[in-house]
């Protein structure tokens, strides 16, 4: 039997453009997951909080302010801290390459750079997430 597959999407810092996040929040809850998006200007201890609250398999990060290298790692330290770092976590937002290689070291998923289709994105959480209960 399969469960549906829950997804935190949230904007964290500063960072006031929403639009990425709604596209990819969409597009989750079209391939038939459930979406919790958190709203703007979300601190990391927040987005942890409510990816623990809400019992989520993964949290999707909409980052173009620049501040990834200081969100994306606290998030993660917080995951690990929370005993919750099965949680996946995936980005996407502007994002130079170099960073990129780091933020996976740190343990981030995956990170989609503007451009990327939403398919490609569902497509990623679908495979990584297990859904057999």
């Amino acid at each position: 039997m399969e469960r549906t597959i829950r997804v935190v999407v949230a904007k964290v810092g500063l960072d006031g453009h929403d639009r990425g996040a709604k596209i990819i929040a969409r597009a989750l809850r079209d391939a038939g997951m459930e979406v919790i998006y958190t709203g703007l200007h979300q601190t990391p201890e927040q987005v942890v909080e409510a990816a623990i609250q809400e019992d989520a398999d993964a949290i999707g990060i909409s980052i173009l302010s620049g501040a990834h290298m200081a969100l994306l790692p606290r998030i993660m330290d917080l995951l690990r801290e929370n005993e919750a770092d099965d949680i996946l976590v995936f980005c996407g937002g502007t994002i130079p390459k170099p960073d990129i290689a780091k933020l996976k070291e740190l343990g981030v998923g995956e990170v989609f750079t503007p451009g990327t289709p939403t398919k490609k994105a569902v497509e990623y959480v679908q495979g990584a997430v297990p859904t057999a209960s």
